[in-house]
């Protein structure tokens, strides 16, 4: 803090800003060391109270307080500015007592300082009037994004995975595997669940970690496992197509990532879908996104239960029945077309 000539009221404030127990204060003399300080990150932020800041506050006049940060120390700001803040209401309310009371400055500022603690704060309440089309009074501050991050990544991880069945078929080991006394089935069968096994693992972790370190409320786990069981189904059946549809990992990442983030857009995972237009929340449902995100909401928000979200489960598993299915097919004539 660097308040040197800035009069009693600027003393008040470095006391203040050093009262709010939030710091450890250093005196500088100059302006130019302390800024220094901060540069080299001998100090993390710097408060400068002008000279001649209390005539200033007593005339009327506006007093500008310096103040310099580190980046990552600009949080300070924000006690900072609240100490101030108050100073400014205790100086207008003893300006108001000059030129309403026929007091002095000095007479009023006391009174002011006097009845401050004795003010009570302003009550403010808030409620929704008719219906809200984002009812969120009983959600955390991570859980509505928790759930679409869950989609978005467990989409994104498939769609790469393809570029596994992509190698595996450029290097025609599918195909040397049937010279084995495995089935066509088989190996179409293993390449799906080890998609899935994929998705799962990333959906799991993002469950867990979600769960215990930012306590997200998943609502009904039995509903949250089925959704996510599900979904991953849908994933692991586009990475199948998608594996089946492109001759090199390149192309796969390329498309993969612009669709799935894309989808994952339109799906509701960028934006809450509730906030769409009525046509565009519509075409969104062409998605499975859409169906895994309204499930979620019905469990997180409508605290909803593995029945309520019935229809959402039997859409996404009409998705994974049709995307495997097409997939399986197409990658069981790539292996057995020679």
């Amino acid at each position: 803090v660097v308040e040197e000539g800035a009069g009693p009221l600027g003393e008040d404030l470095a006391q203040s800003i050093e009262d709010s127990g939030e710091f450890t204060i250093i005196d500088y003399d100059s302006e130019e060391r302390a800024i220094t300080a901060t540069e080299r990150g001998d100090i993390q932020a710097t408060v400068v109270i002008p000279e001649g800041y209390d005539d200033d506050l007593r005339s009327g006049e506006v007093a500008t307080v310096g103040y310099f940060s580190r980046p990552d120390a600009v949080v300070y700001q924000t006690v900072v500015m609240a100490e101030i803040d108050e100073q400014s209401t205790l100086v207008r309310a003893a300006r108001f007592a000059e030129d309403e009371a026929d007091a002095t400055f000095d007479e009023g500022l006391a009174l002011a300082q006097e009845l401050a603690p004795s003010v009570s704060g302003v009550d403010v309440e808030t409620k929704t009037v008719g219906e809200s089309d984002f009812p969120f009074s009983n959600v955390g501050q991570f859980d509505i994004g928790a759930s679409s991050q869950l989609v978005l990544f467990m989409f994104l991880t498939g769609l790469t995975g393809s570029a596994a069945i992509i190698e595996s078929r450029r290097l025609g080991v599918a195909k040397r595997m049937l010279s084995t006394p495995t089935t066509a089935g088989s190996v179409v069968s293993g390449e799906a669940l080890g998609r899935f096994g994929v998705v799962m693992v990333q959906g799991l972790y993002i469950l867990l970690a979600t769960l215990f370190v930012f306590g997200v409320d998943w609502g009904d786990p039995l509903g949250a496992s089925a959704v996510m069981i599900t979904f991953g189904a849908v994933c692991a059946g586009t990475a199948l197509l998608m594996g089946t549809l492109f001759s090199n990992d390149e192309q796969a990442s390329g498309i993969g990532v612009m669709l799935g983030i894309g989808v994952a857009a339109l799906g509701g995972c960028m934006v809450p879908i509730e906030f769409f237009p009525d046509t565009i929340r519509t075409i969104a449902h062409i998605t499975p996104h859409a169906w895994a995100m309204d499930a979620f909401a019905i469990l997180l928000r409508e605290d909803g239960t593995i029945a309520d979200i019935a229809r959402e489960l039997a859409v996404l598993t009409g998705f994974a029945v049709v995307l495997v299915t097409i997939a399986g097919l197409r990658l069981r004539r790539a292996m057995t077309t020679f």
